[in-house]
């Protein structure tokens, strides 16, 4: 099998990891990377065993393909010109600051005839990946991502920071419209908003409340899911997760009854591979043509455009608390 030139654009924490992982893998060759902060670039390239590149366009013109883990408002104009050099891409969530740009991505990607993947890393969480097959018509959905809070990100809410990964994973598994949008949100240390509740409302009545918080004193990433066969809980920070499914009760001579009676605990132990690993693998086969694009740049907007309308509630909700609480003539 020909190994697949590819190159990372921006080494920050999170392309530092896709360097680290391509660098490992049979099917890819690590042609290089490239970062604005030429030190970084450098020092990365001389850690991992690869060359720096002096110009984003030089990286673009030695690849097949390239993964985009620049700040979100680069997204668009990076994108471009790896597209415009004939490049495949896997381009980090969100796919783009706003909705004028992930249209004009996903017209790049026609135009040119391009693999165009959006980085929600969460689908290929291995808790995720062992509940679907007992997942079925989910009718209220939960999600807490919680997290101490650093200034990395703060320039966007936590909408676009955080919750964006919990709300790409619940469309993708209720597999409906969202039809209503409900949110609260504050800005507790940073300029934007900090901790965020959306209440999304799916065609057919399927509901999700989901919790965003970079404000928090300790880690959480947890989803519930409650459809009528039973309650999924996964820890998608383990990677683990629990089924309880009703079954079969039978009455027993003495009376006696316990939950175990009629209630089945499925232990769903995910299988401990790294979800950024199996995201790129998942990449490199669409390239390849052997599998289709996992997170399409149609999905990538879908989701922007739901944590765009987040934002706008919350918004609105914060203007009418305040002209509310507002003294009255």
């Amino acid at each position: 099998m020909d190994k697949i030139a590819i190159g990372v654009v921006g080494v920050g924490t999170l392309g530092f990891h896709h360097a680290r992982l391509l660098k490992e893998f049979e099917g890819a060759h690590l042609v290089g990377l490239y970062d604005i902060d030429r030190d970084r670039g450098r020092g990365v390239a001389s850690e991992l065993g690869t060359s720096s590149f002096e110009a984003l366009e030089d990286l673009c013109g030695a690849v097949d393909a390239a993964i985009i883990a620049v700040p979100t408002r680069e997204h668009l104009a990076v994108t471009k010109i790896a597209l415009e050099h004939g490049c495949d891409i896997l381009v980090e969530k969100p796919i783009a600051a706003d909705l004028s740009g992930a249209d004009e991505l996903v017209r790049l990607a026609e135009e040119h005839g391009r693999v165009v993947q959006v980085g929600h890393v969460e689908r290929f969480n291995g808790a995720v990946r062992a509940c679907e097959p007992y997942l079925k018509d989910p009718l209220f959905v939960e999600s807490h991502r919680l997290a101490p809070f650093v200034w990395r990100g703060t320039d966007v809410p936590v909408v676009l920071d955080l919750m964006i990964h919990d709300i790409d994973l619940i469309v993708s598994l209720v597999r409906r419209p969202v039809v209503d949008v409900k949110a609260v949100g504050v800005s507790v240390l940073s300029g934007t908003v900090d901790i965020a509740n959306a209440r999304l409302e799916f065609e057919g009545g399927a509901v999700a409340n989901i919790t965003a918080s970079r404000v928090s004193v300790s880690r959480q990433r947890k989803i519930r899911f409650f459809q009528p066969s039973g309650y999924i809980s996964l820890d998608l920070g383990r990677g683990t997760g629990e089924f309880y499914r009703r079954k079969a009760f039978q009455a027993k001579t003495d009376g006696q009854v316990t939950l175990s009676d009629f209630v089945e605990h499925v232990s769903l132990p995910g299988d401990g591979v790294e979800p950024l690993q199996l995201e790129l693998e998942a990449f490199l086969e669409a390239v390849r043509g052997e599998a289709p694009v996992a997170v399409t740049a149609e999905e990538g907007r879908t989701a922007l455009a739901i944590a765009l309308q987040i934002v706008e509630r919350i918004e609105k909700h914060e203007s009418h608390v305040i002209d509310s609480s507002s003294p009255r003539a």
